[in-house]
């Protein structure tokens, strides 16, 4: 973030005419800036070249962009995931990830400069937290991706560093931003929000009439062993939690999903999968099995394939709607804060 400077790009329409208006400028100038920003990416005001010299000068001298330098970008040699490690504006670093389907490109963005939730198997948390992302920040790791990569983004995933829920206000307007036709006019059905289970926010969120997918990390099936991996599970129970995951469904109609990361000797057993399957059944959820991925600090290790596989049988066996996530950049820094967490530990 730069300090007194106007953060236009996390700006809607109306604010934009309002500060424009402020400004002197004819209410149409707005729209022609918001077009610039979120149709056109342009990364400053050198690139708007219909607008005024006037308006162009007031807006450089008065605003930032937040358009982060690249420090590190790894592409991985055996599937083509991209993952990149942005500076922003105040030095500190954020990853995003770009992985492509046949369905089209999506990025995975962070949302928070480190984080505070705690989670054993999680790399992002290691450093601790800094600090919140601005709306524009967390957009800006899809718009210097598309730049830099050429890519056209059909899918976001709020599923980096960070707890979107921690950072509620950024993260939804960064979703009407996003979605907003008049920019890039993503379709909300095409972004995931992520939660370790934040139950107030997950309430809110169904009264936001968006229509994003909404996962909750559940990672174990009781609240003792929750506790164990996750310390937010002090807070709010599992029923607690899906009880707002059935809230939101409710509200939305959208079907809600639950992560589930598989951990060899912890939370992956016969009897785990049974019981899975009785709490995602009555919500009618998808089930999405995520094989951790390894991180140097942490004692969690990955199942073997036949006890991934024999997991998913035993919750398919149950009429679980449920997938394997696709494991993407393992020859890179895959997990989520790991190549942060390098960059962090070679420059100390």
């Amino acid at each position: 973030m730069t300090e007194n400077r106007t953060d236009i790009k996390s700006m809607t329409l109306p604010e934009l005419e309002e500060y424009l208006s402020a400004a002197g400028e004819p209410k149409y100038r707005a729209a022609q800036l918001f077009r610039w920003m979120h149709a056109t990416l342009a990364a400053g005001p050198e690139e708007m070249t219909n607008l005024p010299k006037t308006l162009l000068a007031y807006l450089s001298e008065d605003c930032t962009f937040n358009v982060p330098h690249l420090a590190d970008r790894q592409i991985s040699k055996i599937d083509g995931t991209q993952k990149f490690l942005f500076e922003l504006g105040d030095g500190e670093l954020v990853e995003s990830v770009l992985m492509e389907y046949k369905f089209g490109c999506s990025v995975c963005v962070s949302s928070q400069v480190g984080c505070r939730m705690g989670c054993r198997f999680c790399a992002s948390t290691l450093n601790g937290w800094k600090r919140n992302l601005t709306a524009s920040e967390i957009l800006e790791q899809i718009y210097s991706i598309t730049r830099i990569a050429g890519k056209r983004i059909s899918h976001a995933v709020v599923m980096g560093t960070g707890e979107p829920m921690d950072n509620y206000d950024s993260v939804v307007r960064f979703i009407r931003l996003l979605t907003d036709p008049a920019g890039q006019g993503l379709s909300q059905r095409n972004i995931t929000v992520s939660t370790c289970g934040i139950v107030p926010g997950i309430r809110k969120l169904a009264e936001e009439d968006l229509s994003v997918t909404l996962a909750l990390s559940l990672h174990a099936v009781t609240d003792e062993k929750r506790r164990q991996i996750m310390p937010v599970a002090e807070k709010w129970t599992i029923a607690e939690c899906l009880d707002a995951m059935r809230y939101y469904f409710d509200r939305t109609g959208r079907q809600v999903t639950l992560e589930y990361s598989l951990i060899r000797g912890v939370n992956d057993s016969v009897r785990d999968a049974a019981a899975l399957a009785g709490l995602a059944g009555p919500l009618h959820a998808h089930v999405n099995l995520i094989p951790v991925n390894p991180v140097r600090e942490r004692d969690c290790a990955q199942p073997t394939g036949a006890a991934v596989n024999a997991f998913r049988a035993k919750l398919e066996k149950r009429k679980i709607n449920v997938t394997i996530r696709r494991e993407l950049g393992r020859d890179i820094d895959g997990a989520c804060g790991q190549l942060r967490r390098r960059h962090i530990d070679t420059d100390a």
